[in-house]
């Protein structure tokens, strides 16, 4: 099976690793011509949880060199789907299948307006992934990787991808419902991410101190009504139990969207926290917590920009 994995973010250039080890057709698209030529050169390095070690990938910012491709695995910032499958649509051939593997609500529905819902795959990964440079990754945490349809059916090429992501060293699994798995992780990222953005905490630090362990419950307990009100069936029982292990488990993990923070890079908060902003407004759910949250990261994405020593 040919792979074509769409951004050489953490995530993206963590899953290229394994595939190439594992002896797959990997190639890495980027859409920055001189960053895939300096990735080309010095290869991809991993440290962490799964040792340190290097593979070489075929990577190219040009989709003719590339050419169609089996599977395409979307791993770009969720602000950049649109344009991301845009730009891939003459690598799908007609039984291809595009596979989403990003955080948040809205990049499946984005995918299926651009190619159809038939190639569309959603996912959701546990896997730990912090960006250090171009090309190096760490390998923060190990997790399992779910994939399936919003319609819930089994597909060939579903258990394909698992065959090939579970020999490859990614614990894989095929879920009939991936809608309340990616749910599931959007209350437990509502819970988190902005929170560690603002305050620049490591996940499991937010658990040591009471002002952000009562933020982090009220900002989930908002989540899980707009959830409760649209029907949607989580994998937990107990969500606010669940965020907090999650924080702790993942302890040392710098979330993504504080490494975009210290980046100072655009966030994903639009399509996290501001997803539950938006739904509470639309189901008339107030959800105070999480719009100040979202509010507070925005404004810190403005404030990039600002150079005066006052504002330092």
């Amino acid at each position: 099976m040919k792979i074509v994995i769409v951004g050489p973010g953490a995530l993206g250039s963590l899953l290229a690793a394994f595939l190439i080890r594992s002896k797959e057709e990997v190639w890495l698209l980027d859409y920055n011509k001189e960053r895939s030529q300096e990735i080309a050169q010095s290869g991809i390095k991993v440290e962490g949880v799964s040792g340190n070690w290097q593979v070489s990938p075929k990577i190219s910012a040009d989709i003719n060199e590339i050419g169609p491709a089996d599977l395409l695995i979307i791993s770009v910032k969720s602000y950049d789907t649109k344009q991301a499958i845009s730009a891939i649509k003459p690598l799908i051939k007609e039984d291809s299948a595009v596979l989403t593997l990003q955080n948040g609500i809205g990049n499946i529905e984005i995918i299926t307006e651009a190619i159809g819902s038939e190639r569309v795959i959603a996912g959701v990964t546990n896997l730990g992934a912090t960006f250090i440079k171009p090309g190096f990754i760490r390998h923060a945490g190990k997790g399992e990787t779910a994939i399936g349809r919003i319609d819930g059916k089994m597909t060939v090429k579903m258990r394909s991808i698992r065959q090939i992501f579970n020999k490859a060293g990614l614990e894989t699994k095929i879920s009939r419902d991936i809608k309340g798995l990616i749910w599931s992780k959007l209350i437990v990222n509502s819970g988190i991410n902005a929170l560690s953005a603002i305050v620049r905490l490591n996940n499991g630090r937010l658990t040591e101190f009471e002002g952000t362990k009562k933020i982090m419950r009220e900002t989930v307990t908002e989540a899980m009504r707009i959830a409760k009100r649209k029907r949607i069936k989580l994998l937990f029982d107990d969500p606010l139990a669940k965020v907090e292990a999650v924080a702790e488990a993942t302890g040392p993990n710098i979330s993504s969207m504080l490494q975009d923070v210290l980046r100072k890079k655009r966030t994903e908060i639009d399509f996290i926290n501001g997803v539950i902003v938006r739904q509470g407004q639309e189901l008339g759910i107030p959800v105070p917590v999480n719009q100040v949250l979202f509010d507070l990261v925005k404004t810190i994405e403005a404030a990039y920009k600002l150079t005066s020593k006052e504002d330092v």
